[in-house]
């Protein structure tokens, strides 16, 4: 093996290393022992052993050995000898204190050029740190895996301003409606609207066969994207999705017109829950109807807004969350095609009278979402 860093020790740093060398083992660390009796087998002055032998003779990976001689030919003797991560028996283990540098580094910023921690990158700064001479991407793996923990996820989230009266104001709005019981002269409806990009197949798909799942080619054709408006009573397990160009202000008064004039035409009112946008208003019955017209839907309609970064609270959201994961998950070619599915969606679900059980309460929020509610003085 061609050594790039080569040892040769003075009478003087020889003497140095035998005498610690007798030091008893309560005054002198083990490691500092074994570097030291390392760089006396391998100092080139005497009588030296090759790079295989000291390794096979210290029962430490070459790579150690090498480490060695790079800290005493660039840092000295004395960081040679004091450097804590050469090992005695090959590979190391993940113990404890080194696990705990592994959780500091994922949960830090990665290097420049990098979206995210990837394991040849923990790797790598784990021994550009010195934390460990040697390491394998298999034993970070199997680190992550034994504490749950997964660095290169992220996840997008409606954060709140903290200490915000505003934002607990209209959530205990919405969470004090979600524990009234089912009224169907007032019945709770949530909307809520998400957007689907049509996506046509260039090359057919090579459908699924034994031993292989179905294929299809990286390449696809774009074809326009719909809006879809869900419209969810929770407490009655039904729901309406409607396909539609756009999401305007107009779009979006004709649907929730839609709702007064049929399927709850004989109610007294309208308990609507839905996000704090802009086309969300009863100003937009007045763009897009006669003001006669407008102002008999309003009267129909009991508005409640989730906060703003709070979309969460709105069930709606939810359901869309299912249609997205059980319909649309997949490349739909065409508006056409996107209409039948989700229908053929919506009439399974209402058809099983799927509701939802809302469970957080005011009363949890005040524990669990504390930080988001004004300090009073004392």
């Amino acid at each position: 093996m061609n050594v790039k860093y080569h040892v040769r020790l003075s009478d003087d740093e020889r003497s140095m290393l035998e005498a610690l060398i007798k030091q008893e083992k309560p005054i002198i660390a083990q490691h500092k022992k074994r570097h030291a009796q390392i760089l006396l087998a391998i100092d080139e002055n005497h009588s030296p052993l090759t790079h295989e032998q000291a390794a096979k003779a210290f029962n430490v990976k070459p790579l150690t050995i090498c480490r060695l001689r790079q800290r005493l030919a660039e840092e000295g003797l004395e960081v040679a000898i004091n450097s804590k991560h050469s090992r005695h028996g090959g590979k190391r283990k993940m113990d404890g204190e080194l696990e705990a540098h592994l959780i500091a580094l994922t949960c830090s910023a990665p290097p420049k050029g990098n979206a995210r921690w990837t394991l040849n990158l923990l790797r790598d700064k784990m021994i550009e740190l010195e934390y460990i001479d040697e390491i394998s991407r298999s034993t970070i793996d199997e680190s992550f895996k034994k504490n749950e923990l997964k660095p290169w996820q992220k996840k997008e989230w409606c954060i709140p301003k903290e200490e915000s009266a505003n934002f607990v104001s209209a959530m205990e709005d919405i969470l004090e409606l979600y524990k009234l019981p089912y009224d169907p002269k007032r019945p709770l409806v949530c909307l809520d609207e998400t957007s689907k990009q049509q996506l046509i197949e260039v090359r057919n798909p090579i459908p699924i066969e034994p031993g292989n799942p179905e294929r299809y080619d990286t390449e696809y054709e774009r074809n326009g994207v719909s809006n879809l408006f869900m419209i969810f009573e929770p407490l009655a397990g039904w729901r309406h999705v409607e396909v539609t160009d756009s999401r305007t202000a107009i779009d979006w008064a004709h649907q929730v017109k839609a709702l007064v004039d049929g399927r709850y035409k004989d109610v007294d009112k309208i308990v609507l829950v839905e996000d704090n946008l802009n086309t969300h208003t009863p100003a937009s019955f007045y763009k897009a109807f006669k003001p006669e017209e407008a102002r008999r839907i309003i009267d129909k309609l009991e508005f409640h807004y989730t906060p703003k970064h709070g979309s969460w609270l709105d069930m709606a959201e939810i359901e869309l969350s299912i249609l997205s994961r059980q319909c649309l998950n997949r490349r739909i070619p065409d508006q056409e095609t996107l209409r039948r599915e989700v229908a053929a969606w919506e009439v399974q679900r209402n058809d099983c009278k799927t509701t939802m059980d809302w469970r957080f309460t005011t009363e949890d929020a005040r524990i669990k979402l504390k930080r988001l509610y004004p300090v009073l003085p004392e």
